[in-house]
Parts: C-alpha cells; sequence; structure tokens
C-alpha cells in the first residue's frame, strides 16, 4: 500500500517531466523520417545535367548551321565558275562566227586576183561584190558605221581634224574624212571629222 501510494505522489507531482519527455521522443523521431535535410526527389534533373544537355543541343545547332553555310558557299562558287564558263564561251563562238563571216571576203579577194579577165568593169563588180559581203559580216558581227555629215560634233564618236568656215551651226559635221565604227553601241574606231565655224567676215 504504501509502494502504490508513492509512485501515485510521484506522477501526480510531475506531470511537466512526462509531458516533456513524450514531446522530445516525438520530435526526435520526426526528425528522422524520409523528408529530412532538403534533398532532391527522387528522378529530379539536377542542373548541371540541363546545363549540359542544352550546351549539347547549341552545339549540334551551330554546326548544322556552319555545314549549311559551307554548302551554300560551295552552290555559290559553282554558280560563279559556271557563269565565268558561259562569257568565255560567247565571246569565243562571237570571235568565232565573225571569223566564219570573213571568210568568204577573203574568198573574193583572192578569186579577183587570180582572175584572167582584165576588164575594168570585171574588176569593179568584183570590188562591189566583196564590199557587199563584207557589210554583211560587220552587219551580223554588231559593227555599225559612222557617216556623220551634217550632225553635231559629238566628241565621244567625233575626232575632229580642224574647223572651216560654214553657213551650217558652228560644231556641225561638214566631211567625214574617215569613217568610225560602233560595235555594240560602244566607239570602236572615232570618225574622222572637220566642223563648222562662223564665216571669218561675220
Amino acid at each position: 500500500m504504501e509502494h502504490a501510494s508513492d509512485t501515485g505522489a510521484e506522477a501526480a507531482g510531475n506531470p511537466q517531466g512526462s509531458a516533456h519527455g513524450n514531446t522530445q521522443g516525438n520530435a526526435h523521431g520526426h526528425g528522422h523520417d524520409g523528408t529530412q535535410g532538403g534533398a532532391a526527389p527522387a528522378g529530379a534533373e539536377s542542373p548541371l545535367a540541363s546545363l549540359e544537355a542544352r550546351l549539347s543541343a547549341a552545339e549540334a545547332q551551330s554546326q548544322e548551321h556552319y555545314d549549311a553555310f559551307l554548302r551554300a558557299r560551295a552552290e555559290t562558287e559553282n554558280i560563279r565558275r559556271r557563269a565565268q564558263d558561259d562569257v568565255t564561251k560567247a565571246h569565243k563562238f562571237a570571235l568565232e562566227g565573225f571569223c566564219a563571216e570573213l571568210i568568204p571576203v577573203k574568198d573574193s579577194l583572192e578569186a579577183a586576183l587570180n582572175s584572167t579577165e582584165g576588164t575594168v568593169e570585171a574588176m569593179r563588180a568584183g570590188v562591189e561584190l566583196t564590199l557587199r559581203q563584207l557589210k554583211a559580216a560587220f552587219d551580223k558581227g554588231g559593227l555599225r558605221e559612222l557617216d556623220p555629215v551634217g550632225e553635231k560634233f559629238d566628241p565621244n564618236r567625233h575626232q575632229a581634224i580642224s574647223a572651216v568656215p560654214s553657213t551650217q551651226d558652228p560644231n556641225t559635221v561638214v566631211s567625214v574624212l574617215q569613217k568610225g565604227y560602233l560595235i555594240a553601241e560602244r566607239t570602236l574606231r572615232p570618225a574622222l571629222v572637220t566642223v563648222a565655224k562662223k564665216p571669218d567676215n561675220s
């Protein structure tokens, strides 16, 4: 009977100690569960791995763009070479065509030299035929005569030898001493001309 009374007295006299022990035990137990320490959940990707993945993707895209650049540069170079070849071939074939038109002119000149007909009429007819052939060759080759009598003097196409008194307007071409020629509207040889100036007594 005395032991029971002692035990009950201790329990009644120290209620805080019992509660404190229970609280510490509960807190200690909760501190060791699976969420302690702020660790990343299972299966989550780390920042370093994500950065490496993005870097790899950027490198792959950069290589793809560089390959596309190399292909475009190679294609541009091929186009440039083809265009240059086309220009070279065009010049070559144009020269061949013009030369082909001149061959009959040479044939006519040789025939005239070998002719046994010595009449003036025959010689003149042969020369006129040769001149027509030469003019036809010039026309096909894009070569055009400059015979600017009566035109205003053009320093880009004419070369004045002298100025002569004339009733025509000043700087008008009075006579042509040597015809000029144009090829593709570019002056191949300027025409040698005389130009008008006011008469001295005017």
